[in-house]
């Protein structure tokens, strides 16, 4: 039997305008991979994210995550966890309101609320916070706060666009931990970055955009070894986006 792909977009352009900032996307990522999606600002990134988490929907091609096609956007929205940029919360709440909130929301039971806040706040240290006002939170605490709530409900699929932004090593450490653990629990990972040391360890397979095309894509090892010897995923990074015409 094949294996699931859990994201899939098949020849997914997104058109603002005559601009494109995606064009003819195609990418599949198999269930419980870890799959780093990297590009200089502007490549499409966000834009990516923001159809597999039915927040906009391409101009034309097809799309699935975890199974379900965009026209069954409430049962993909039910699948995911997904991370945006800059974590969605509520300044007037305090951490563990705004985290109820969301259970509320995702319908989980409240004994399944309560056993989970401890275990995630505990993880990402923010337990000792969780009753202080969230408009009280360091940039990096908001940001261990959103991956949290990211994860309240247990999804099948995990969306991160930059996970480790504003994070000190410690937490970055943790998110590190956490991705690990939710591959080996065969929940997929689709993550952004700009900390490209990162997407090396973590990432099972690494697409590389730009100007909304991807130019590149393989393992780690594999990018790496198209340049040459003793050189990093970003020499290979740099060398994929400078190689195109602009």
């Amino acid at each position: 039997m094949s294996r699931r792909h859990d994201v899939v977009l098949s020849d997914v352009t997104k058109r603002y305008g005559e601009t494109d900032a995606l064009s003819n996307l195609e990418l599949r990522v198999p269930r419980g991979a870890v799959y780093g999606f990297l590009g200089p600002n502007g490549a499409g990134k966000t834009t990516t994210m923001r159809i597999l988490a039915t927040l906009t929907s391409p101009t034309t091609g097809e799309v699935e995550v975890a199974g379900y096609s965009l026209d069954q956007s409430a049962a993909i929205r039910g699948a995911i966890g997904y991370l945006p940029d800059t974590p969605p919360v509520y300044e007037e709440l305090t951490g563990r309101e705004q985290l109820r909130h969301i259970a509320r929301l995702r319908d989980i039971p409240a004994n399944q609320t309560e056993e989970r806040l401890q275990q995630l706040s505990e993880r990402f240290k923010i337990r000792e916070a969780l009753d202080d006002r969230i408009a009280n939170y360091s940039t990096g605490m908001r940001q261990k706060l959103g991956i949290t709530q990211t994860l309240l409900h247990d999804p099948a699929v995990v969306l991160l666009d930059e996970p480790t932004s504003g994070l000190d090593p410690e937490a970055t450490d943790r998110v590190k931990e956490a991705v690990t653990e939710l591959a080996a629990d065969d929940v997929t990972v689709f993550f952004s970055s700009h900390v490209l040391s990162i997407v090396e360890e973590l990432a099972d397979q690494v697409g590389v955009l730009s100007e909304g095309e991807l130019v590149d894509e393989g393992t780690p090892s594999s990018l790496v070894a198209q340049v040459e010897e003793d050189e990093t995923l970003e020499d290979a990074f740099f060398t994929a986006t400078s190689s195109q015409p602009h």
